[in-house]
């Protein structure tokens, strides 16, 4: 495109939560939103005209839980051999997995971890070999208690260490400090959780400690007591957050700290296992659960983030966000709201504010163009019309969509 072009936007959600506004025209310079004014029937030059008038524009979208070493596939074969793969393998995959969410208008994602630090070394060394103009947070690897959870995304401090000690003499190469602060969510006891993974002392001086570094602190915490704790000790954003209860989606609200839900996990599960199965009921009733907390969250004023956490069992990259939004609209979340929670708040948790996140004067011109008006923005999401990154589209490549392909 010329380094200056206006575009008709049929409809524009923003990103801010304002409801959709029709017929808008907006002018990019040198990759920015320089104006941006309702559309009066006066068209401008029309050799610099970017006609969308069949498209609701939003923001690029921000998946705030990732794990780029894995892909959603039912194949363990497939599953084993990305566990098993040298990073020489390695960056094919993660290619292929950031190629995905970029074809779903996914312009940032937040990495949760991996047990060997691939998506933060990928970061680091590939993204200027094979440009993807997609911004990468990555924590390396997560930490877990010694004999606890998260051996697949982490490891746990050594033995003579605090997790704050730990934390002070890893490198600083990682964007984020990931703590994981309780196990996963039982598929065959309801509600079941499990003891926190440390204590809270613990965790307000490992995140007094990541502060003193500049890092921000996700915490992954199921049930009262983890959430609790990791709340108390001042995290940046609590991810899953199953079974916490009615007085931590309050404490969230009062904290202003961020809740990443990842409630299509329970949905992709219900959809993978087999007919009949206690996992199966289940994951259902483990997902009726959480939409009922979205849905106190709201009325609380929670900020929630849109998180997939692609790369568990049937969560795909890219088309899992478009999952995760519907489930907040199904939670009661309008549709204006939804998409903020994939987009300003998403920009919030990884840092990226005056990056990306809005459709503002000023801002970056990122965005997805659906073609639908908002009604059926939803059931068309998984097929982007047009992507623009900073005023440019991004186009898909032939033999790139043959190297990318789903494993």
């Amino acid at each position: 495109m010329a380094n200056s072009f206006f575009v008709l936007a049929g409809w524009l959600i923003d990103g801010t939560g304002k409801p959709p506004v029709q017929k808008v025209l907006f002018e990019v310079k040198d990759g920015n939103i320089a104006s941006l004014d309702k559309y009066t029937g006066t068209e401008p030059d029309m050799a610099h005209l970017l006609d969308l008038s069949d498209c609701t524009l939003i923001p690029g979208l921000i998946d705030s839980h990732v794990h780029l070493f894995m892909s959603g596939t039912s194949n363990q074969a497939v599953r084993q051999n990305q566990l098993d793969s040298p990073f020489g393998k390695m960056k094919e995959i993660i290619s292929r997995h950031l190629y995905q969410q970029l074809s779903h208008g996914v312009v940032a994602v937040r990495d949760g971890g991996d047990y060997a630090g691939h998506a933060l070394r990928y970061k680091l060394q590939c993204l200027s070999l094979k440009p993807l103009p997609i911004l990468i947070k990555s924590a390396g690897l997560a930490w877990h208690a010694p004999g606890r959870y998260g051996r697949l995304i982490g490891r746990p401090p050594l033995q003579w260490l605090s997790l704050a000690q730990a934390i002070s003499q890893c490198e600083k190469n990682n964007d984020h400090v990931k703590i994981v602060n309780s196990g996963l969510n039982s598929l065959t006891e309801f509600g079941k959780v499990t003891r926190p993974q440390f204590s809270r002392e613990e965790l307000s001086a490992a995140v007094k400690t990541a502060k003193r570094f500049g890092l921000k602190t996700m915490v992954h915490a199921n049930g009262v007591l983890p959430v609790k704790q990791a709340i108390e000790a001042g995290c940046h954003t609590i991810e899953h957050g199953f079974f916490m209860g009615k007085d931590n989606l309050k404490r969230l609200a009062e904290a202003g700290i961020i809740w990443v839900p990842t409630a299509f996990t329970m949905q992709a599960y219900y959809q993978s296992l087999g007919k009949g199965s206690v996992e199966k009921d289940m994951a259902l009733r483990n997902l009726e659960h959480q939409l009922e907390q979205i849905s106190l969250a709201m009325s609380y004023g929670v900020c929630i983030a849109v998180g997939s956490d692609c790369g568990s069992l049937g969560v795909h990259h890219g088309s899992s966000v478009k999952e995760e939004l519907g489930l907040l609209i199904r939670a009661g979340m309008p549709l204006e709201e939804a998409i903020k929670c994939a987009t300003l708040n998403g920009a919030r948790a990884l840092g990226l504010q005056g990056q990306t996140g809005s459709l503002t004067i000023g801002m970056p011109a990122t965005f997805v163009a659906v073609k639908a008006d908002p009604p059926g923005l939803y059931e068309a999401m998984g097929s982007p019309e047009k992507i623009f990154i900073r005023g440019e589209q991004w186009k898909k490549d032939h033999d790139d969509r043959q190297l990318y392909d789903l494993l």
